[in-house]
């Protein structure tokens, strides 16, 4: 019986996450394992606005500043070697990364 891995990635810098989406595939096609993604999640918008002049005189002026959490589901089928080669992948500081056997 083959488990299967999720493998879920999630960070604000969206080149960086399809850089690690690459290396997975790579490993991936060249072990011969089925993997299906990666699979676009809902991205998170985190917007706080803030007042431009702190000491409140004249009009009022607003920044809006925005985070973006861009996420991916990789889905594939675990192999105990395949898996090893995975987990050596160099992941940058702002990408995070969980893997789920299932």
């Amino acid at each position: 019986m083959v488990q299967r891995a999720e493998i879920r990635l999630w960070g604000t810098n969206v080149r960086n996450i399809n850089m690690i989406v690459d290396e997975i595939r790579r490993i991936a096609q060249k072990a011969g394992v089925r993997m299906r993604g990666p699979i676009p999640l809902p991205t998170r918008r985190l917007i706080v606005p803030t007042l431009r002049l702190p000491h409140g005189e004249g009009s009022k002026k607003w920044d809006k500043w925005e985070l973006r959490v861009h996420k991916r589901l990789i889905i594939i089928d675990a192999d105990e070697r395949v898996m090893r080669q995975i987990m050596r992948v160099r992941v940058p500081e702002d990408v995070y990364i969980e893997i789920r056997l299932r």
